[in-house]
């Protein structure tokens, strides 16, 4: 039932927002070149690998040995724009149309945190991830790392058809209000660096 309803909610959206979802792509191929993309392999479903898009947020402007510049010198104003209202976020609707994601889940996060979880933590991943989740309605980026896994966690555990669509509403107020994009002191959020908690690491 959740398989039918990401899949028939994408493509309705993808249809109904299709002008918006053109200019946006124009907009960033203009201000911010090619590719219009950003393509990223994130861990879905038990671990398994698969490549997550998004519109691009930031330059490729790099320092004197090539280096990718820090978040904050790369994201432009309007980088800054298209993450406040969540636009950058719409070609995830093509991973969620192929089963890569869900509507609502975890967040798809970096492969290389997942030799940082502990099992509690890992669990996470015994759902699809989505676009939103229980995490992002309930700080998203203004919260620390374990506090966001709590939330997930807690999610895979509680899901529900009703709960998803609670989040799914919460998540459209929280988009028009353009909370909790940021960490507080960085562009955008800082790097899970594994919990301080000894037991568990796997």
């Amino acid at each position: 039932m959740k398989r039918i309803f990401d899949f028939c909610v994408s493509i309705i959206i993808l249809i109904l927002l299709s002008s918006i979802i053109i200019t946006v792509a124009i907009l960033v191929r203009m201000k911010l070149g090619s590719p219009i993309f950003f393509k990223q392999q994130r861990p879905g479903l038990y671990g398994k690998p698969f490549y997550f898009y998004k519109f691009r947020t930031m330059t490729n402007d790099k320092d004197a040995n090539g280096e990718l510049l820090p978040d904050e010198y790369r994201l432009t104003s309007f980088g800054k724009f298209l993450r406040k209202t969540s636009l950058d976020e719409f070609p995830q609707l093509i991973n969620v149309i192929k089963g890569d994601i869900s509507l609502v889940g975890p967040r798809p996060l970096l492969m290389d945190y997942l030799a940082l979880y502990t099992k509690e933590q890992a669990s996470r991943h015994l759902v699809r991830p989505g676009i939103t989740g229980w995490a992002q309605i309930n700080g998203r980026n203004s919260i620390s790392w374990e506090e966001k896994f709590e939330l997930d966690v807690w999610y895979v555990k509680n899901r529900t058809f009703l709960l998803d669509l609670k989040i799914l509403f919460i998540t459209v107020y929280k988009v028009f209000r353009s909370k909790d994009i940021n960490q507080q002191g960085n562009a955008t959020v800082e790097r899970f660096k594994g919990s301080n908690i000894g037991e568990g690491q796997g």
